[in-house]
């Protein structure tokens, strides 16, 4: 059984768990893992079965998913108090994994066996209604993805990326090709470029940005 102060934590990020009965709750914990993910950990991988319902509650992992070639796509991340849309429809489905999940940095979480996770979604409708929000949540963000992919060349999605995250993006040139999909190579040529336009400024594993208007009307264009 997870420690007193690890089920405050829980409660704290998933309030929502808070609705059911006292005896209810120690069960459901009772049942639970505590665990800890070092960072660049796999998670899971593609193909196979889910394990359990993951509740985050330090820390981040993100879901990628492979071609055949290798290139690699970020779909999305999961942080505290958020749950996982893939691991969801794969406990809901009896379905495999059809992506990776890995620890973006070091984890913390509780995680519930694939029973309790479709006892909660049966019997909990605050719980029921959180997993619906978050695949609609999701449904969209993927959907701009697919738009970026599809329609925006690699550096206005790379100008994007610049704009969503806090300044400065503390990123190497890897891990930003490894968002995007794309490879460090293409992503360091087309920021050479970002600098040389005087739109950022890049250090060792960070880029400053130093004009956001200009980034923001090439996105546009």
């Amino acid at each position: 059984m997870i420690s007193a102060d690890i089920q405050a934590r829980v409660l704290e990020l998933y309030p929502l768990l808070g609705g059911l009965q006292a005896e209810q709750l120690q069960q459901l914990l009772a049942n639970a893992n505590y665990m800890k993910v070092p960072t660049g950990a796999l998670m899971f991988d593609e193909n196979q079965p889910c394990m359990g319902f993951p509740m985050v509650i330090s820390g981040s992992a993100r879901v990628i998913k492979s071609s055949p070639s290798g290139r690699e796509l970020h779909l999305y991340h999961v942080m505290p108090g958020e749950t996982c849309i893939l691991t969801s429809s794969c406990l809901l489905s009896n379905s495999p994994y059809q992506a990776r999940g890995e620890a973006h940095d070091e984890l913390e979480l509780v995680v519930l066996p694939p029973g309790t996770f479709k006892l909660l979604f049966a019997q909990l409708e605050p719980f029921r209604n959180q997993v619906f929000n978050r695949f609609s949540e999701r449904l969209t963000e993927l959907m701009n993805l697919v738009t970026a992919v599809a329609f925006q060349k690699l550096d206005q999605r790379l100008a994007a990326l610049l704009l969503a995250k806090m300044n400065p993006v503390a990123m190497t040139h890897q891990a930003i090709a490894d968002e995007l999909g794309s490879f460090r190579e293409l992503v360091s040529r087309l920021l050479k470029d970002f600098e040389h336009k005087r739109w950022v400024r890049l250090e060792r594993g960070c880029v400053h940005v130093l004009d956001g208007d200009a980034i923001k009307k090439f996105v546009a264009m």
